[in-house]
């Protein structure tokens, strides 16, 4: 068995192409989404975070509307980027979406990627010290942010409160048992994936790794997924990680899709250049079922990892992801085992 799940990266246009215009529509409709995946029996809604930009941006009112909307689904992101995020603030942002879905989130959190503006982080009022940089900044807040998480006192209290207060420090609130060992980082290295391991955060691992060895895309994140669990065996944690992969997966099943993803099925990596390095992107997948099964069957990383989330092409609408999803679910993972 493998969860499997959405990614939506949300964009909105104005264009008479797009089916989502607006940000109201990009909300709502991942929501929509959400509840339409649940019902087609996927296992998990997750959202990217984009700052500046017509993109999903501020999560966690849109985790709790879709975990009020929903009762089983896993609702996440990928990634949150930690420049940007006071972690104080953000512990309590998400202890209160995760209450609300009833302990269902799985926050994927990073240093972030490409902005589409310069040191966007420092608008948001976080500069990094003298001597960090801004990657080193984002660590420092995942490590705040993961200690708030564990739930132990840390604030002096007022001897004369509002309101009465328990004996010993106090924590932020709400706080909800067992969200810490939902973090995921998202790694695009085979180090990063092993620093992962050492905090003891499960591994987000996407359609790119900004780094190139010359083989092929799937091959090199499976070996950064080994590393990330052999790192976590050494580190002697007491739980099991989760380890998730993204693919842009399309089956063609109808005349729509063939219109749609037909010129996909000759999909190949890519090496390019990301944050001044090599970098290499994993192909797409599109074709009929059997095609699918086939090559899917091939590709190591999705094989190595317990979770796998669809990028969805959002601007389509709700009905035609949905489509996508149910056909994923229906027609290509039971031949694959993962159902």
């Amino acid at each position: 068995m493998k969860k499997i799940g959405f990614l939506s990266f949300g964009h909105w246009s104005a264009s008479p192409q797009s089916m989502v215009r607006s940000a109201a529509d990009a909300l709502l409709q991942s929501v929509e989404l959400a509840v339409a995946a649940e019902e087609a029996g996927a296992d998990g809604a997750y959202y990217r975070v984009h700052h500046f930009a017509q993109q999903l941006a501020s999560p966690f009112p849109l985790l709790a509307a879709a975990g009020a909307r929903t009762s089983r689904i896993e609702l996440g992101t990928a990634v949150i980027d930690m420049r940007y995020e006071n972690p104080l603030y953000m512990a309590e942002d998400a202890g209160a979406a995760d209450l609300i879905s009833g302990g269902r989130l799985q926050l994927g959190i990073s240093r972030g990627s490409p902005e589409q503006v310069i040191d966007g982080f420092r608008y948001f009022g976080h500069v990094p010290p003298e001597g960090m940089s801004d990657a080193d900044m984002a660590r420092e807040h995942t490590r705040v942010f993961l200690e708030v998480l564990a739930g132990e006192g840390f604030a002096r209290p007022n001897p004369r409160p509002m309101f009465p207060n328990p004996p010993g420090l106090l924590r932020v609130e709400p706080h909800s048992p067992g969200l810490r060992d939902r973090i995921w980082w998202g790694a695009g290295t085979r180090a990063t994936a092993e620093w992962t391991a050492e905090q003891g955060m499960n591994l987000m691992s996407s359609t790119l790794l900004s780094e190139d060895t010359g083989v092929p895309f799937h091959e090199l994140q499976a070996e950064q997924i080994q590393r990330f669990r052999d790192a976590w065996k050494v580190a002697g944690h007491s739980h099991e990680p989760r380890v998730s992969v993204s693919r842009s997966i399309f089956p063609i099943v109808d005349d729509l899709d063939r219109q749609l993803f037909g010129r996909e099925r000759n999909s190949a990596d890519q090496v390019g250049f990301l944050d001044g390095g090599t970098a290499r992107f994993g192909r797409s997948y599109a074709g009929e079922p059997d095609e699918l099964v086939a090559e899917l069957a091939e590709d190591e990383a999705i094989a190595a990892a317990d979770t796998l989330l669809l990028t969805v092409p959002n601007q389509l609408g709700v009905d035609y992801n949905a489509h996508v999803i149910e056909s994923l679910l229906t027609h290509v993972a039971p031949e694959l085992g993962w159902r």
